[in-house]
């Protein structure tokens, strides 16, 4: 896969994946982070993580809900984090793999688009 602009992966869909699909590899994800904003690679470089500092509790809550709408509608669910009442943080990663497909991406690239307030 060559890395995609924000722009292209926002415009994108998540596709299904029940496995049989490869890995991307270090060197893929390396580029296609470096085309998003603060998303980090994280355990051993299979998801990519990004944290956030919110106001209060509840706008890290407000927050989740907006993301957990998006993933719904692209059936791409990540792990979402609240620790210390107002800092957030997300982890993405293709579970059907066991690691980083172009999925993983583009919901990323959604969940950039929204305001954290």
């Amino acid at each position: 896969m060559s890395a995609q602009s924000f722009e292209q992966l926002r415009a994108k869909k998540c596709v299904p994946c029940e496995g049989g699909v490869p890995k991307l590899t270090d060197a893929e994800a390396t580029a296609q982070l470096a085309k998003l904003s603060n998303w980090k690679l994280a355990h051993e470089g299979q998801r990519i993580r990004k944290e956030w500092a919110v106001k209060n509790f509840m706008t890290g809550m407000r927050f989740f809900n907006k993301v957990a709408e998006i993933a719904e509608a692209e059936g791409h669910h990540p792990d979402l984090h609240l620790v210390g009442y107002r800092n957030v943080a997300i982890e993405i990663w293709t579970h059907a793999i066991g690691g980083l497909s172009e999925n993983d991406f583009i919901l990323a690239a959604k969940i950039d688009e929204l305001p954290i307030a």
